[in-house]
């Protein structure tokens, strides 16, 4: 409606009558016209110009109010500061006037669409409503009330809906709606239903009004009429106002009602919608329905949302999330909701839920000692609790079979009585504890362990295995009577023959008999041990066993079945086979069968060039050739030994035994040297004085007797007699080396050497004194002793004084300096222990030089000497297996690690997991790392570093996998739980970035 023609007409003019007379023409009324023209083109600045400048001559009062009104409307067109006061002016001039009333509307419409609100509210208090037809009357209202409405001020709004509400006009249902609104906003839900039922019947809010019905019928708490309502307006195709809210109400009167079908379908409507996200309640509600459909993925993607908080709601989604995975097999996502919805206090009856189910979680996955620290707290905190006796059970199963023995057996010292459950559990752990222990080389806690597992001799095998190590691990403490002692009491049980420990301590008691040289006993055991071969699982043991049953009788000198069980072990493929060739060939020369032997130790050295028995073929071939007079040839033996051995402790007797070959021969001069080359090198030597005597012969049958002298003056000066003052201060020196009194030995060899600096026993003090200072700790004076003894001529000390240089290198981190060392001590072991040892430090050394192709080799020679030292063979896995990765040959590492983490269960296992698990996150393979690590993990709790690193690791592939709600319980379990500082710091770094 244009206001300003029902102004005018209300004024009572009729232009096109008037307009037509020649009065018109020269009147003011043709000014007021022509103003009206510049009002309608919009001129608004031009016609309240005109229309001040009229009103400024003398005009009939028609006429003035007719310039008023236009320069007044005008001026509100404009903005002008005075246009409402102009208006206002107007209104209370002239208020009998019907222009008053529509003046009154033109001002109150002019601010509300201006949406200047109170000066509306203003405006429409001036206008007359009576005056209005009902039509507008009920418009006014509305805006009247809309006004209020838009400044929050529902109470005075109200009315004015109300009022308008009645006219049942048009704009009436715009009242309805509002009227509505406010109603809901002041919980009066019966008057804002029927008043938005109303509004509804109108076509613009036919589609805005249900849902706020479906929200006011949810919040009335009748669900069936929601229901009821809201089902058929979504069915219909209404293009609704915020149709996801509609679904949502939907959802949560179903979910009211228990209808998890369709209150699944609703959620998942809302979310499909993409317009808006669910509050924490709506989201674990919306888990709760999928949980109980069955749905169990899809609950998951619910619950972990809504158990991100630490409250109740936190707890209850933790608990069904768990339950949910525990339905998905997942079992270690299920331990670590459970776990979180232990951890809260808001639902007792949940935690204790919670406790329970983790602790049988754990217990499924082989997680044992999470198994057992759950359950210990759920019989201690729910003494009543309706799970205390299957709790009791389960833990004597998961106490049997933790990984964590030490806290185990604390958690089992706690119970008073000891049900028979326990007890066995009891014998078990200590069991597995001992063995630990032993592994350590601890020797007294393993003892201790297996006498506590004796203590419940529940288990008669395990009894039997006790003793069985108790014997193990005084042998290898050197303590033989307890250990004959503790084999013997395996066999005075009386344990049927086929059983594997009874076999294991035939083996074991023999060689605690052969090591104290009781070798009729030794015979015993060894004979029984192998005439069980069908029930031994390691050929290693009985090709041993083999050997030393051969060595019991040649030492008895029963030479005939020495040969035999020699021959039987080269016949059977013996893993050392060299050592028989060697040991037959010595029994065949006692048998004086020489021919035979001659064969036996060219078999050996011919086929056998690394064997550690090389240089003892080499010296006996030559033996043997002397005993058959070949002289030559028993020369070029004793030269083929100097040659390929030259550090070996045969050398001064291969010397003695080529001059005496050389001498039969009549080459004396090659005599005389020979002879020479003993006393000058190896002055201390125990065929020194034969070489002396043999020079003494040798020179006077040459004329050369003279020469004697010199040699006799040296030799007299390297072996002083018994009773010298230098042979006594060297004996006491290495008296109290072997007391262990090292701090005084180092003083008796220092004033030796400063003493006696030319002694034959120098190479002896030197080293010595060396390994003094490597006992006390000081390793840079041992070291500069064995680098001096290195610079003196060859000799055994000087041999063993390179080995230890290696050894001291490869400790301080000096891998270049210690490899030459080590490769020297490889090449001269005397002994499997020696050759491992030096293996093993090659392999180190050239693993952190980056010569990893050359650690794979020492790693795979390790392999071969398994068991000569302890955990060299885990060693030699893991070092093999990380230089692989080093070389891009990540299919090899990964079969090696796979062998060493299925194989030991050590330190270097548990760094093998970390890396098998590490190459599948590497290849993207997050799950399958993942189940490397619920699957093999469990055994590996003992290494602190590692069992965290591994975890941490899991934690990534969770964060990787968008499983933030597992990262984060997994970071907060280590956390907790870790005994390492330094995993700690790593977990809480790494929790830092979730939050």
């Amino acid at each position: 409606m244009k206001y300003h023609l029902v102004l005018l007409a209300s004024l009572g003019l009729s232009l096109e009558a008037y307009s037509q007379s020649s009065l018109y023409q020269t009147s003011p009324q043709q000014k007021l016209d022509h103003n009206l023209e510049l009002f309608e083109k919009q001129l608004f600045s031009a016609s309240i110009y005109d229309n001040t400048r009229l009103l400024d001559k003398p005009v009939n009062s028609g006429q003035a109010k007719n310039a008023e009104l236009n320069r007044a409307m005008a001026a509100l067109q404009v903005e002008s500061p005075d246009g409402a006061g102009l208006m206002k002016s107007y209104i209370y001039d002239h208020g009998n006037d019907p222009s008053v009333t529509t003046a009154g509307l033109y001002l109150g419409d002019h601010f509300f669409f201006k949406r200047n609100f109170p000066e509306a509210i203003a405006s429409y208090k001036l206008v007359n409503t009576e005056k209005l037809t009902i039509e507008n009357r009920a418009e006014v209202l509305f805006k009247q009330g809309y006004s209020h409405f838009q400044l929050n001020q529902y109470a005075e709004a109200a009315p004015y809906f109300d009022a308008g509400k009645a006219l049942n006009q048009q704009a009436s249902f715009d009242s309805y709606y509002y009227s509505g609104f406010i109603a809901m906003e002041n919980g009066d839900t019966a008057k804002a239903i029927s008043d938005l039922q109303t509004a509804s019947q109108s076509t613009y809010y036919a589609n805005k009004v249900p849902y706020l019905l479906a929200a006011l019928y949810y919040k009335q708490g009748s669900y069936d009429q929601l229901i009821s309502f809201a089902e058929p307006k979504l069915i219909n195709g209404q293009n609704l106002e915020k149709r996801e809210v509609i679904y949502l109400y939907l959802a949560e009167a179903y979910y009211a009602k228990k209808n998890f079908p369709k209150a699944a379908e609703n959620y998942d409507a809302y979310i499909n919608s993409r317009k808006g996200e669910l509050g924490r309640e709506e989201v674990y509600k919306a888990g709760i329905s999928q949980f109980e459909i069955k749905n169990y993925q899809r609950a998951t993607d619910y619950l972990k949302v809504s158990a991100s908080a630490d409250d109740e709601i936190g707890q209850a989604s933790s608990y069904y999330l768990a339950q949910s995975y525990l339905k998905l097999e997942n079992y270690q996502f299920a331990s670590t909701s459970f776990q979180s919805a232990a951890k809260s206090d808001f639902n007792p009856a949940i935690k204790e839920e919670s406790i329970f189910n983790y602790a049988k979680v754990n217990l499924q996955k082989g997680s044992f000692q999470s198994a057992i620290t759950a359950l210990d707290e759920y019989i201690d905190n729910y003494p009543s609790g309706k799970y205390r006796v299957e709790a009791e059970n389960l833990l004597s199963e998961a106490l049997v079979n933790t990984n964590d023995y030490l806290r185990a057996i604390d958690q089992m010292d706690k119970i008073a009585n000891k049900s028979p459950r326990i007890q066995e559990a009891y014998q078990k752990v200590a069991f597995y504890q001992a063995m630990v222990y032993y592994r350590d080389q601890k020797w007294n806690p393993a003892l201790a362990y297996l006498d506590k597992s004796l203590k419940y001799p529940v288990d008669k095998s395990m009894v039997l295995d006790s003793y069985f190590w108790k014997g193990e691990i005084s042998s290898a403490a050197d303590n033989l009577p307890q250990a004959i002692k503790s084999y013997e009491q395996v066999l005075s049980n009386r344990p049927s023959g086929n059983n594997g420990t009874v076999a294991k301590t035939h083996y074991g008691l023999g060689y605690a008999y052969f090591n104290s040289q009781q070798y009729p006993k030794a015979e015993e055991q060894f004979r029984k041990f192998t005439e069980n071969r069908q029930i031994i699982a390691n050929k290693q043991q009985y090709d041993d066993a083999i050997l030393r049953l051969g060595d019991c009788y040649y030492v008895q000198k029963r030479f005939g079945e020495a040969a035999s069980t020699f021959q039987r072990a080269i016949n059977e493929g013996n893993s050392g086979v060299d050592y028989a060739y060697y040991r037959l060939a010595v029994v065949q020369n006692f048998q004086s069968s020489n021919q035979q032997a001659l064969g036996q130790l060219d078999v050996l050295i011919s086929r056998y060039p690394n064997s550690l028995y090389l240089e003892d073929a080499l010296y006996q071939r030559g033996q043997i050739y002397m005993e058959e007079t070949s002289y030559q040839a028993a020369s070029v033996s004793f030269s083929d030994l100097l040659s390929t051995k030259p550090n070996s402790p045969f050398v001064p007797y291969a010397l003695e035994g080529r001059a005496v070959a050389n001498f039969s021969l009549q080459n004396y001069d090659q005599t005389i040297k020979d002879y020479s080359t003993i006393l000058n090198n190896h002055p201390n030597a125990e065929n020194a004085e034969t070489a002396l005597k043999g020079l003494q012969e040798t020179l006077a049958l040459q004329g050369r007797s003279g020469e004697f002298s010199d040699y006799l003056t040296k030799y007299k000066g390297a072996n002083p007699s018994n009773g010298s003052v230098q042979s006594l201060e060297f004996e006491a020196a290495k008296g109290t080396f072997f007391d262990k009194n090292y701090s005084q030995a180092i003083r008796g060899f220092e004033n030796y050497l400063k003493n006696y600096p030319q002694s034959a026993q120098r190479a002896d003090a030197l080293y010595f004194l060396g390994d003094s200072y490597m006992q006390v700790g000081d390793t840079e004076k041992a070291l500069a002793q064995f680098k001096t003894l290195e610079r003196e001529p060859a000799s055994p000390q000087r041999l063993r004084a390179m080995q230890k240089i290696g050894a001291i290198e490869l400790e301080r981190g000096n891998y270049e300096q210690a490899i030459p060392y080590l490769e020297t001590s490889v090449q001269n072991a005397r002994s499997k222990p020696e050759e491992a040892e030096a293996v093993q430090g090659l392999m180190i050394a050239n693993f952190q030089t980056k010569k990893y192709q050359q650690a794979i080799s020492q790693a795979e020679r390790l392999a071969t000497l398994d068991g000569v030292i302890p955990e060299s063979s885990p060693k030699a896995l893991l070092i093999k297996a990380k230089s692989q990765r080093e070389l891009n040959q990540k299919p090899q590492a990964e079969l090696t690690l796979t062998a060493l983490v299925a194989d030991y269960k050590t330190e270097q296992g548990a760094e093998g997991l970390y890396l098998l698990a590490l190459a599948a996150q590497e290849k993207g393979e997050v799950a399958q790392s993942n189940d490397l690590i619920f699957d093999q993990s469990g055994p590996f709790v003992n290494y602190d570093y590692w069992y965290g690193r591994i975890f941490l690791l899991l934690a990534d592939n969770y964060v990787k996998s968008g499983e933030e709600f597992q990262a984060k319980a997994t970071l907060e379990s280590i956390v907790e739980n870790s005994t390492n500082a330094e995993i700690k710091q790593m977990a809480q770094s790494k929790l830092q970035t979730l939050k």
